[in-house]
């Protein structure tokens, strides 16, 4: 037998899914969820990273704590308000004739949270503590939005424990399995389909694009918001492919001879603001010779006399930045 051959019959032939006592678990009084977990470790990794960025530019970490005490609840209320309101209102406010299920809107251990409603109204609660914090928003989402890729691919992981927003049926051999008794196993299918494991598709596509993203800033030093605008481009082209796999409630909207789930059409339209919004800063950024990364009079002493740290440019480095830049305005 050749070692191609063992290889393959060592390997499993689908992916498990967690049993249910996993995804959840107790101390004392407090119930603890796996869903909530994976969101907190992408929080958690997310700030790690953009700290380490920001200060690569002059920022420090209690600018970005000034600023994630704003973004990250509005993110998680604008993430849940995008999966209520947009994709399965039916199920929430009992449209259509069936029962509501209006308690279960608070309940975020159950799962349900919309990346692009989270990073949508996380804009706006970045904006504020930007303000607060004296840096300029586009400077801010480029220093984040690595970071935000990689809180993505961990917050993905929530959906295998709950065993939720899987694909289509499969017969490829990293085919998820899903608990037939699970409430989201599609009804009328043979209790050992395989499902394609759109959240390891899409985790795997946000990692990678974190690492693009990087590579792509140490090189062009991408700047006044280019980088958020090639976040754009590319979650919305792997929010596309994998919304055309999933199986979960969704709106389908046709347009001409396309008939797409809501969320299709909205990474289609993400991917192509995005490579506008880039078109028009890279356009722009050509007539400037610098990229403040403080608003106007509200950069550091230190930093406004040229103070330059030891070490900053090697941690810029390792960060994706470039050298600090000075503050022209």
């Amino acid at each position: 037998m050749g070692i191609s051959t063992q290889l393959a019959l060592a390997l499993p032939a689908s992916i498990p899914s967690p049993p249910s006592e996993l995804s959840k678990f107790s101390i004392g009084p407090l119930t603890i969820h796996a869903y909530a977990l994976c969101i907190l470790a992408g929080i958690l990794l997310a700030l790690w990273l953009t700290n380490k960025r920001m200060q690569a530019r002059g920022g420090n970490s209690d600018m970005l704590w000034d600023i994630a005490i704003w973004a990250i609840p509005f993110g998680i209320i604008g993430g849940r308000l995008y999966h209520v309101m947009i994709t399965d209102p039916m199920y929430y406010f009992g449209l259509g004739g069936q029962q509501a299920h209006w308690a279960e809107i608070p309940q975020l251990w159950l799962g349900g949270l919309g990346i692009m409603g989270a990073v949508s109204l996380g804009a706006l609660g970045a904006w504020i503590g930007c303000r607060k914090a004296g840096i300029r928003l586009s400077a801010f989402a480029d220093a984040a939005v690595p970071g935000l890729l990689l809180a993505q691919a961990i917050g993905r992981w929530g959906n295998w424990f709950n065993q939720e927003l899987f694909g289509a049926p499969t017969t490829l051999p990293w085919g998820l399995e899903i608990d037939p008794n699970s409430y989201n196993f599609p009804a009328g299918l043979p209790a050992d389909t395989l499902f394609h494991p759109t959240f390891l598709y899409e985790s795997l596509w946000n990692v990678l694009g974190a690492l693009v993203l990087i590579g792509l800033d140490r090189k062009f030093k991408l700047r006044r918001g280019a980088m958020f605008c090639c976040y754009m481009i590319w979650y919305g082209i792997g929010r596309t492919f994998t919304e055309s796999l999933r199986l979960d409630p969704a709106e389908i909207i046709t347009i001409g001879p396309l008939g797409l789930r809501v969320h299709q059409w909205l990474a289609i339209a993400l991917v192509i603001a995005g490579a506008i919004a880039l078109f028009l800063v890279l356009k722009r950024t050509r007539r400037q010779d610098a990229d403040p990364f403080f608003l106007p009079g509200r950069k550091p002493e230190a930093a406004a006399e040229g103070a330059n740290p030891a070490g900053t440019e090697a941690s810029a480095d390792a960060a994706g930045e470039g050298p600090q830049e000075k503050n022209i305005e």
